[in-house]
């Protein structure tokens, strides 16, 4: 199972709105072929594995990180695929929250005399498509709000210039989250100020998230004249989030600024936050990266790393 993870790692931010899942077929206890979810409209993991195995499929065992579907949709049942495979036994870990699926896939199987086996490593399936979860349960996006501040909390200089706060190795970091998630949003202030080009730069095989743009974009933006797709949004943030679900984005990366964090922060809207801390101090009259009033936020910290000379801190909120 930890090789379907990781073989579900390749399709990371490249299959929405569908989630990323990987597959191994093993046979006598050798790996026989992996396979992994591309695209959406494209064969899923199982399928792609399947197809690597050829007729070593036949009473081999198949590892999947999700439940095989059991429906039509956009590509056929993975379950029919695998009964007409000859697969012996089915190993997946996390059980399917889509109303589609939600146990039809393994009980199909099991009608056809396909031993089954769930809940394979579970929490780490769990965690690997946390964000679809959110997405297919609730229609909202997985929200990720990302700031880079420095030891007093502050976002920016009395100027207004936050080029740069963080280090090289922590801005190369973020070019790998544009490339793995759905969607950047950013507040019109934001583009005005800094005239970002919110693009993924400096990986292989990379592709840019949809841009969006809380307010009207400037004319002569930088981001409008980038590969990709560019949206001003507006209205509450909650409406904004579900048309963004509806366009099939199932994860959002808030860069910012200061206004936009704490909208999010103030509405309760956000899931993750990766909090950049560089070792620099702007002072009292420096710009605060939460820009909002209100009653404090209880959070939980998961995790602490070494960026560079940064600290990044994985932060989740409490939810009451």
């Amino acid at each position: 199972m930890r090789l379907a993870l990781a073989e579900a790692e390749k399709g990371r931010g490249r299959t929405h709105p569908n989630p990323a899942v990987g597959a191994v077929v093993v046979r006598g206890g050798r790996v026989v072929s992996r396979g992994h979810h591309q695209k959406a409209g494209l064969p899923h993991a199982e399928v792609n594995a399947l197809r690597a195995a050829g007729r070593s499929a036949r009473g081999a065992d198949l590892y999947v990180t999700l439940e095989p579907c059991n429906h039509q949709g956009r590509t056929p049942p993975c379950t029919e695929a695998l009964i007409a495979a000859g697969v012996r036994r089915v190993f997946f870990g996390s059980a399917d929250p889509n109303p589609l699926v939600d146990g039809h896939g393994g009980r199909r199987l099991r009608r056809a005399g396909v031993e089954v086996h769930a809940g394979i490593l579970r929490a780490q399936c769990d965690a690997s498509n946390e964000p679809w979860f959110k997405f297919i349960t609730t229609g909202l996006p997985w929200v990720v709000l990302k700031a880079a501040i420095t030891l007093d909390g502050k976002l920016a200089a009395r100027t207004g210039d936050s080029k740069w706060i963080s280090s090289e190795p922590s801005r190369r970091l973020v070019h790998h989250w544009r490339n793995e998630l759905d969607a950047v949003l950013v507040g019109a202030g934001t583009v005005r100020a800094d005239n970002p080009r919110l693009t993924v730069r400096g990986i292989r095989g990379g592709r840019n998230p949809l841009r969006v743009v809380l307010g009207a974009i400037p004319a002569g933006a930088l981001l409008t004249r980038q590969p990709g797709e560019t949206l001003a949004e507006g209205g509450p943030l909650r409406q904004v989030l579900r048309r963004l679900a509806r366009r099939g984005i199932t994860t959002v990366l808030v860069e910012g600024g200061a206004t936009v964090h704490g909208a999010f922060l103030r509405a309760r809207l956000w899931d993750e936050l990766r909090l950049f801390v560089a070792p620099k101090i702007f002072g009292a009259d420096a710009m605060s990266w939460a820009g909002f009033v209100g009653r404090a936020l209880e959070l939980r910290l998961r995790a602490l790393e070494r960026v560079g000379s940064d600290a990044l801190l994985w932060i989740r909120p409490v939810r009451t």
